[in-house]
């Protein structure tokens, strides 16, 4: 079943694509995941509406399902046992005090109750999680889902654990330990963002101009689509939203050059002397470094192309979208 999700307000859309990110949930689902999977990617690559999908396949898959949004007090149970839905309905209402810790606890405590009632295939799905719970609380968290994994009250046939971010400097820390498999996820493929492009209604640009806009970011597509399609607009938002002329002021003269090499060639950065740049944009969620090789079996979902500057995608580092890139470009300009 194929849900239906608020495009901006007052439109939805059915889910649409991503097939291969469903294929690794099926088969995540099959294997059970071994360690929490932590899946990352860039902001508003369609995390959130995968996993809300996912929750749905799972459910049809024989799986107890518990998915929370933490930072948007959402959730969503798919299982029998009534106290779960309940308990998830008080924490996000605020009844227990921080609807936001609470939902994130409760993700973890809830699914262990369903093991203690004996449900042999159950899934916790937590999205933006990180961004709820604070930095120094994260390592801790996905360690808590390893013990549930690795440690369950009883026996069980199956357990998925899958928690989303686009937080670079969380991933980093998650990174020091090994109680999770870092997974990226990247932007939607041409053709399925075409699908999605094809699903809005009234005039709009033509799809390539878009395509090469956005690089198959569906937030950015709404985002223009809110804006009726003035890029510029858009490009400023996020320069006010990430404070990106007042970091690109406090660079030395040698950073600012890296910089605008990193505008052609986002590789630029993958050095001794840029790296310290590139965890700095990383922080801000202007880029997304160390891709893996683009090896579908390393990815949640279809990998971008090894390499397209066009929209400034690196071998192994890469702008989130060419939006993104355009907005560093202005404050560079304007410095």
């Amino acid at each position: 079943m194929r849900i239906k999700l608020t495009f901006v307000p007052g439109l939805e859309v059915e889910f649409v694509d991503r097939e291969m990110s469903l294929k690794k949930m099926e088969e995540w689902a099959r294997e059970s995941t071994r360690h929490p999977q932590v899946v990352f990617g860039p902001e508003g690559c369609g995390k959130t509406a995968w996993l809300r999908q996912s929750a749905v396949l799972l459910k049809e898959l024989g799986f107890h399902v518990i998915y929370v949004d933490p930072l948007r007090k959402y959730f969503e149970a798919y299982t029998d046992v009534k106290e779960v839905a309940r308990r998830l309905a008080d924490a996000a209402a605020g009844v227990l005090g921080n609807a936001r810790a609470w939902l994130a606890t409760l993700a973890i405590d809830l699914t262990k109750l369903l093991i203690e009632r004996m449900k042999k295939k159950v899934a916790v799905l937590v999205d933006d999680v990180f961004q709820a719970i604070g930095l120094n609380e994260a390592a801790l968290y996905v360690k808590a889902l390893l013990g549930l994994i690795e440690y369950p009250p009883r026996s069980i046939d199956a357990i998925v654990a899958v928690v989303a971010t686009s937080e670079g400097v969380t991933r980093r820390e998650i990174g020091r330990h090994r109680w999770a498999h870092l997974t990226p996820m990247w932007n939607m493929p041409r053709d399925g963002f075409r699908q999605l492009y094809d699903k809005l209604p009234g005039e709009k640009p033509p799809f390539e101009k878009v395509w090469r806009a956005t690089g198959g970011n569906p937030n950015l597509l709404a985002e223009l689509y809110k804006a009726r399609w003035d890029a510029d607009s858009v490009v400023k938002e996020l320069l006010r939203e990430k404070r990106i002329k007042a970091f690109v002021n406090s660079l030395s003269d040698a950073e600012r050059e890296l910089l605008r090499r990193a505008l052609d060639d986002p590789d630029a950065l993958f050095t001794r002397e840029g790296i310290p740049l590139m965890d700095k944009l990383v922080d801000m969620n202007l880029l997304v470094d160390t891709l893996p090789e683009r090896d579908p079996r390393f990815w949640a979902g279809e990998p971008p192309p090894e390499k397209d500057l066009g929209l400034g995608i690196g071998k192994d580092v890469a702008w989130q979208t060419p939006l993104h890139r355009e907005a560093v470009r202005r404050a560079l300009e304007g410095s």
